[in-house]
């Protein structure tokens, strides 16, 4: 994959950040989208840059407004020529019952989680059809299979996002092109870990006690998933051994789904 340009949204943290740095491993250039921190970005593309000797350029456009989603894409192409794998990651969450769900909260987490890798296929996909090759990799969640109470707007676009990757892999099946989605069950990130000292306070246990208790008890395999997991994931969904995988919605979740 050296010299293969990509876009990974969501990629500032977590599940995005360790799928950007083991495209970038493989010699991929990067855009990397996703929201932090002022300097943290800049840090994030220098250090990338650095370590695999490949370009990196970051987009803080939010995915939430189509116009900046265009935008994000416009800005890759006219940094790189042309883009050979899209990453759609980011992500968001919003819990309450369905009677308390706030309307713009819905609308949130629908145009980030659906609208957006709608919008970022539909602009890169006419370049991967002129070149005939193209990999798109749409990381989705277990939640894309199955289903939890409190989360009607996470579960709903999850299962769109999944029907949208297999969609888009059968119209483009012919031309070299892929497209997947990735299924993760709970991925060990800041995110979770964060919130392991409430979690043990509110249960009167220790924060390993809390870990399996909330998070590992219903995995098979009582640990979370590293973030780079889902990265040599996602690299072996763009590699030339998967030509033939698409339309796929893989598991990566520790037996979660076997059940």
């Amino acid at each position: 994959m050296k010299n293969r340009n990509a876009i990974v949204t969501g990629a500032t943290s977590g599940i995005g950040l360790g799928i950007a740095q083991a495209l970038a491993a493989q010699g991929c250039n990067l855009m990397i989208g996703g929201f932090a921190p002022a300097g943290v970005p800049e840090r994030l593309c220098r250090e990338i840059a650095e370590e695999f000797g490949v370009k990196v350029i970051y987009s803080g456009a939010d995915l939430s407004k189509p116009a900046e989603t265009r935008g994000l894409a416009a800005q890759a192409l006219e940094a790189f020529g042309n883009i050979d794998i899209l990453v759609n990651d980011a992500g968001l969450q919003y819990v309450a019952p369905i009677v308390d769900f706030p309307d713009e909260k819905w609308e949130l987490l629908q145009a980030v989680l659906l609208d957006a890798p709608f919008h970022l296929t539909k602009a890169v996909l006419p370049g991967m059809l002129e070149r005939k090759w193209g990999r798109i990799v749409n990381v989705s969640s277990v939640m894309g299979m199955i289903a939890a109470p409190h989360k009607p707007a996470y579960v709903a676009a999850k299962h769109g996002l999944a029907g949208l990757t297999k969609s888009v892999a059968l119209e483009v099946a012919e031309h070299g092109i892929t497209c997947n989605a990735i299924m993760p069950a709970t991925v060990l990130t800041n995110v979770i870990l964060s919130q392991l000292p409430n979690q043990a306070k509110v249960l009167g246990c220790t924060e390993e006690e809390a870990m399996d208790r909330v998070f590992t008890q219903n995995m098979p395999t009582h640990r979370l998933i590293d973030p780079w997991e889902i990265g040599a994931t996602a690299v072996f969904l763009c590699s030339e051994g998967a030509k033939s995988i698409t339309g796929v919605l893989l598991p990566v979740d520790g037996g979660y789904t076997a059940r």
